[in-house]
């Protein structure tokens, strides 16, 4: 009786596992599923993949531009803020190109370096853009990435996502689709040793 006690909650036990292994597996593929529809889009489309270093040439603050909102947006022409044109020296090819913090802001509005985030205080807003010129006067010399392509003219200061954040995105699904087949992997084996034993 009581090793039939023994052998049934045996095998609850590798349901149990079994089921976690699967589930760890499918939580995993459909991470994978939405990093492939989120961000590999965003990182196969950036040009700007050859890092390279800029020293400023010039960091001017221009009038005042409206927020650069979503279309059809109530509040489109409700925050102007300051428009920082940041110019600088591309090493690579010696040419005199404009600056701008993220591809997002190439789209967003090509005009200005920077793109507030947050333009509900327009008083922070603009103490925000002339602490970043200031910066940019200060430090003269950094990293930068161009477009090796010649498609885009500009630079931008940083990806928004580089090939160390697209390997870290995969890092978490790989780690549990691993886990996942181990466990399955495992469950499988004591399945196979306990016939093994049985028959003995």
């Amino acid at each position: 009786m009581l090793g039939k006690k023994l052998v049934t909650a045996q095998k609850r036990g590798e349901t149990r596992a079994l089921c976690l292994g699967l589930g760890m597996v499918a939580c995993s593929m459909m991470m994978y599923f939405f990093i492939g529809i989120t961000i590999v889009p965003f990182y196969t489309k950036s040009v700007w993949t050859t890092e390279s270093v800029c020293k400023v040439l010039k960091a001017n603050i221009k009038d005042k531009v409206f927020c650069p909102n979503t279309e059809g947006s109530e509040d489109e022409e409700i925050f102007p803020y300051p428009c920082l044109q940041v110019w600088v020296n591309l090493t690579a090819s010696g040419q005199e190109v404009m600056l701008y913090q993220t591809e997002d802001t190439l789209e967003r509005n090509p005009k200005c370096s920077y793109v507030p985030g947050n333009l509900e205080n327009a008083k922070e807003v603009k103490a925000r853009i002339e602490t970043i010129a200031s910066n940019f006067k200060k430090y003269q010399t950094f990293p930068c990435y161009y477009d090796p392509g010649g498609t885009q003219t500009n630079v931008i200061l940083s990806r928004l996502y580089p090939s160390k954040g697209l390997l870290f995105a995969f890092l978490w699904p790989t780690l549990m689709f691993t886990g996942g087949c181990l466990i399955v992997v495992l469950v499988k084996i004591s399945q196979y040793v306990s016939v093994l034993s049985a028959w003995q």
